[in-house]
């Protein structure tokens, strides 16, 4: 019986790779740039969310906010009696 179809050896290592391109630098680019705008978008929807003070203390100008502010207390150096 004879093979039709000679077979092409290949070493380890040649089998194991895979083929690179620009297709493959081209998607790792374009998914990159999608998710950065995605992140930046985002975020340029919620900034004014994130910095208003009425949102994060349920007050409504920052004088009220300031009534929430903690004086800071030296840490104790000894243990407590």
């Amino acid at each position: 019986m004879t093979d039709e179809h000679p077979t092409q050896t290949l070493n380890v290592t040649r089998a194991r790779q895979g083929l690179s391109g620009r297709h493959i630098l081209w998607i790792l680019v374009i998914s990159t740039v999608l998710a950065a705008a995605a992140l930046f978008g985002v975020w340029g929807m919620r900034a004014n969310d994130i910095a208003s003070v009425e949102h994060n203390t349920g007050v409504s100008n920052a004088q009220e906010a300031a009534r929430y502010d903690t004086p800071q207390v030296p840490a104790r150096q000894t243990a407590a009696p």
